[in-house]
């Protein structure tokens, strides 16, 4: 069930109202929740509801045996736990990658994979639940939270506005928001169906439209476009991928928002970064952050010298980077990013080990910063979005080699929506703000006369029907 469609739109409108009826009955409204947070998930594929069971009851009863042990009892529960959600999501995502890889190894030795090569369907937002639930055993065994009340921890689990694509919300975050029912004179309707409009805009008049009008055939064919049409389909993705990624988090915020709770920011300007560390800080935050908490700090972080960090961050990003997607490309991607980030720490340690200090960039020397920092991470995307690397290296050669070419996909709307896709990183958040505020203080009357009027324009100026999500896929 996708967020832009007229069923979603039924959906939420029902859940919207039973919700805020049913929460003076507290239980009674967390029951419900999860039910329709079931029907939700149960749209894109019955069978895999019983994917949420399985990781609700093992990772919650593995907390519980976590905080009641002792010792190495402890230590032993939350390995159980996170073989078993590193083993779901091996199964599902990581199987046939690895049995395709070993079959190819083999093969140039004359031999054949020992594995069978099957065709198993990817559960939607598989990779996003293993995270909760790592992240929430791995919390109760450091202490920071107690394993929450078994319906508490299941709503949790299934919790529809951020089950599909994030962000990823911690058990920390969303737990003691279920301790007492919501206020519903604390919620801010503007700035959530501001969020909502927002996404759609982002998600439909610009992620859409790029991708149906320059970014898919650039990369399915990029020897049939002329160097500049690759070379705005590959800027084209950048943007693409931003809208689109943001979008649904906006949403999915928003969403959360309007049933009175509230997720972590996911995005914050990404593509005004100074440096690659920079980017990561702003891109994906709930992403970047799990991965720092959960995966680098227990490499060692940076508590075991130089070549251990640079170590540490390399591995974070590879792997980082295999989360994304079952293939060599998303590894690469990931590489590229984590040798940057390498690079970028052993200048600071050089500058620090000979006494000087962090260099302080002019205003000229941030525009400069910002320029080559974008450039990367968009020559990054073209592994990320590539089905292979020959078809990388098809895109990025035809940058070069097909100048003077006619190229009608360069229209002024698709010139001027990755300008407005790059520009929007550039808002000022004083100016964002204002407008929230401003639109907070309308009337509900006037809020919905405002959003069914931009809905009808999305509608009208978009593609027809609303694709996937791109984070859908991962």
């Amino acid at each position: 069930m996708l967020f832009p469609t007229v069923t979603f739109a039924a959906f939420f409108l029902v859940v919207f109202t039973l919700s805020w009826l049913l929460m003076p009955s507290f239980r009674l409204w967390k029951v419900f929740m999860v039910a329709v947070s079931y029907v939700f998930y149960g749209a894109a594929g019955w069978t895999f509801t019983l994917l949420i069971v399985a990781s609700t009851v093992i990772n919650q009863f593995c907390a519980v045996m976590v905080h009641r042990g002792r010792g190495r009892a402890r230590t032993w529960w939350l390995v159980v736990a996170v073989v078993a959600d590193l083993g779901i999501l091996g199964w599902f995502k990581y199987y046939g990658f690895f049995a395709s890889s070993l079959d190819n190894l083999l093969g140039v030795f004359g031999s054949h994979s020992p594995l069978p090569l099957l065709d198993i369907v990817l559960p939607v937002g598989v990779s996003f639940l293993t995270f909760r639930a790592i992240s929430y055993v791995v919390d109760v065994y450091r202490g920071k939270i107690e394993p929450g009340p078994h319906l508490d921890v299941a709503l949790y689990f299934s919790f529809f506005p951020y089950m599909m694509a994030g962000p990823i919300v911690r058990a920390a975050d969303l737990l003691p928001q279920l301790g007492s029912p919501r206020d519903p004179r604390r919620i801010d309707s503007g700035k959530a169906l501001w969020l909502i409009f927002g996404g759609l805009v982002k998600k439909m008049l610009i992620a859409d439209f790029l991708a149906s009008h320059i970014i898919n055939n650039v990369f399915s064919s990029p020897g049939s476009h002329s160097s500049l049409e690759v070379l705005l389909g590959v800027y084209a993705y950048s943007v693409q991928i931003y809208c689109d990624f943001s979008g649904y988090t906006d949403i999915a915020i928003g969403l959360g928002m309007l049933l009175g709770f509230r997720f972590p920011q996911n995005f914050n300007s990404p593509y005004a970064a100074l440096n690659v560390q920079d980017f990561w800080r702003r891109w994906h935050m709930t992403l970047s952050s799990w991965l720092r908490d959960y995966l680098y700090i227990p490499l060692g972080g940076n508590r075991k010298g130089r070549r251990r960090t640079y170590v540490n961050l390399l591995a974070t990003m590879l792997l980082g980077g295999l989360w994304h997607g079952a293939a060599w490309t998303f590894v690469a991607w990931g590489g590229l990013h984590g040798s940057a980030q390498v690079v970028e720490h052993w200048f600071k340690d050089r500058r620090k080990a000979r006494g000087l200090l962090p260099v302080e960039p002019t205003r000229g020397g941030r525009i400069v910063r910002r320029v080559l920092v974008f450039h990367f991470v968009t020559f990054c995307w073209i592994f990320f979005r590539a089905d292979s690397f020959s078809q990388a290296a098809h895109v990025i050669g035809r940058v070069f080699t097909a100048w003077g070419q006619a190229s009608p996909s360069v229209s002024f709307a698709v010139v001027g929506l990755i300008v407005a896709g790059i520009a929007m990183q550039y808002v000022p958040a004083r100016v964002t703000d204002g407008i929230h505020a401003g639109f907070s203080r309308l009337g509900p009357v006037t809020q919905g006369l405002a959003c069914a009027v931009g809905l009808f324009l999305v509608s009208t100026l978009g593609p027809v029907g609303p694709s996937l999500f791109l984070y859908f896929k991962f």
